[in-house]
Formats: C-alpha cells, sequence, structure tokens
C-alpha cells in the first residue's frame, strides 16, 4: 500500500480515537465528551469501510454477511458495556436496542431506499423469495425473545428463567443458523442479483484486505472502550432532558445502524435494491438473533436480570397488522 492511501480518514480517526482513549481526557467535560462522541462515531464509520474492503474481496453474498456481523458486534459490545456498567437500571436496555434497530431498519431505511431508488429509476428489481426468507426468519425470532416473555407463568413480569433463557438463545441461534446455510450453500441464487457491469467493480489487493482486516479489528476494540467511557455520560443525558430510558437504546441503535444505512441507501441510489435488501434485513436478522443470545449469556453468567418482553401498549401495536 502507498503512504498516500493511510491519510485517509478511515485509517486516522482509529488511531486519534486510542490515542484519545488513553490520554485520560475521557469525563472531564462536555466539550470533552463531544469530541469522544464524534470519534466514536467516525470509528463506527471506519470499522464498516474496512468491513466493505473485506466483503468486496470476499464478494456477494459472503460481504454482507461480514458487514452484518461486525455492525452486530459493534451493538452486542456497546449493550454489554452499558449493562454492566449500569447494573439492575439496564435491564431492559438490551430489549430497547434490538427492538429499536428492527423498528428502524424497517420503517426507515428500507422506506429511504425504496424511495430513493424510485425516484431516481422508477422501477427497482429484487427476488421476492429472498425478502420472504429474511422476513419470516426475523419474525420467528422477534416473536421468541419479545413477544413469549409476556405469557410465560414461570417468572413474573417479562421474564424468561434461566433454563427458557438457555433454550431461547439456543433457538435464536439455529434460526440464524438455518438461514446463513440457505443464503449461502442451498438458495444462493436468492440474494444474488447478476451484475450487467462486474467490471465497474473495486476489488482490493491482498495486502490492502489484510490491512483493513487489521484496522477492522482495532476499531470493534476503540468501539467498546469507547462506549464504556461514555456509557455514564449517555445515561446523564437522557435523565437530563426527563426522556424515557429506552431512549438510550434507539441512541445506540442509531449509532450503530447509521454506517449500514447509509451503505443500503447508496446501493439503493446504484440501481442495486437486492444489495440494499441484503444489507438491511441481514443487519436486523443478525442483530436479534446474535445479540439476544450474547447478551443473554452475559446476563446469566453475572446474574443480570433481563427484561425481554415488550411492554403491552408497544406489543399491541407490533402484533396489531398480523391480527387482521
Amino acid at each position: 500500500m502507498k503512504l498516500k492511501e493511510f491519510l485517509h480518514y478511515t485509517y486516522i480517526l482509529p488511531l486519534l480515537t486510542v490515542g484519545y482513549y488513553f490520554s485520560g481526557l475521557m469525563g472531564t467535560g462536555v466539550i470533552y465528551d463531544i469530541i469522544a462522541g464524534v470519534l466514536l462515531i467516525g470509528s463506527v464509520l471506519s470499522a464498516v469501510h474496512h468491513a466493505e474492503m473485506v466483503a468486496h474481496k470476499v464478494g456477494e453474498p459472503f460481504g454482507t454477511i461480514i458487514l452484518a456481523l461486525c455492525i452486530t458486534i459493534i451493538e452486542v459490545a456497546l449493550i454489554i458495556s452499558l449493562m454492566v456498567a449500569g447494573g439492575d437500571q439496564a435491564i431492559t436496555l438490551a430489549r430497547d436496542t434490538v427492538f429499536a434497530a428492527v423498528m428502524l431498519i424497517l420503517n426507515g431505511i428500507l422506506g429511504i431506499c425504496i424511495l430513493v431508488g424510485g425516484v431516481k429509476y422508477h422501477e427497482q428489481f429484487f427476488a421476492r423469495t429472498s425478502a420472504t426468507t429474511y422476513l419470516v426468519s426475523i419474525v420467528s425470532i422477534l416473536i421468541l425473545t419479545l413477544v413469549l416473555p409476556n405469557f410465560t407463568s414461570s417468572v413474573n413480569g417479562p421474564f424468561y428463567n434461566e433454563a427458557q433463557l438457555v433454550f431461547v438463545s439456543i433457538a435464536c441461534l439455529v434460526i440464524y443458523g438455518v438461514f446463513l446455510m440457505v443464503q449461502t450453500v442451498r438458495h444462493r441464487s436468492y440474494f444474488i442479483v447478476p451484475d450487467e457491469h462486474p467490471e465497474e467493480h473495486y476489488i482490493p489487493s491482498l495486502t490492502k484486505t489484510m490491512v483493513s482486516f487489521a484496522f477492522l479489528v482495532v476499531c470493534l476494540v476503540i468501539v467498546v472502550l469507547m462506549a464504556k467511557g461514555l456509557s455514564d455520560t449517555i445515561e446523564g443525558m437522557v435523565q437530563s432532558v426527563g426522556a424515557p430510558k429506552s431512549l438510550v437504546g434507539v441512541i445506540i441503535a442509531a449509532v450503530v445502524l447509521l454506517p449500514e444505512g447509509v451503505a443500503a441507501i447508496r446501493a439503493a441510489r446504484s440501481n442495486q435494491i437486492q444489495s440494499s435488501l441484503n444489507l438491511a434485513l441481514g443487519s436486523a436478522l443478525a442483530s436479534i438473533g446474535l445479540t439476544i443470545p450474547a447478551v443473554s449469556t452475559v446476563c446469566i453468567l453475572y446474574d443480570i436480570p433481563l427484561v425481554l418482553g415488550l411492554d403491552k401498549k408497544i406489543l399491541f401495536c407490533f402484533l396489531y397488522p398480523y391480527l387482521l
């Protein structure tokens, strides 16, 4: 790689963030927290950029899977950091973040992609079988994790007991694993649209791919550390404006999904709506299918109560379309 390529912000920002974190300036003032927040978002964007470099090398559909997994790792790290720091006060954080992520993807990112693509191209085509496979898997996991806890009788409230939590976590992993097998082996063609101009796509060299992978690991680690350092600031900001605690989950979901959303919208503008669906729905499925088992494991190990069931009003709004 040339020295000029290292001057790109995706290489500079992670290094600046590492230096800032170990400088001891975090938590010493509002200005310093704002700088830390900007560096955190920059590190997330850098992580996704390097994930995209690796994804371009391995091709589809593995590329979008890598992006979704990276986003999920960041999300899980943020949730666990805040839950461990907040203790019993953060028992609903995982539920709020996962639900916010799914709603932002299904109603926000996909809606913008369809609008942008429709305005520019009028008609765009995707494999209906791929969207159906995504949605069936997402709804199955949503029912298991966010709906059924309200109807179990072994524990009072929207909780699972430890045995149920283990079973649901394994079920989520099985559903996601079966989906990956369908996407990459059995019905791979459902998720790939023939490219009319393959020569226009940039494929990085092996050296650049390895460098991007190394920076990807650095970005993921520093995002975890920065999020843990900013946890008190985020929660204090939400409390100061009198907003509900669930807003913390929405903030986490919005930060994590920002780069993924930009990538999906950019794909729609390039008349690649299938890639937009793969990115958006793949992130939603990975978010809920992998986040819940990871968070459940941490909660069992650290004996942290975990609320999964949705509030009754939200639950009614969620189930209403399926009851018509």
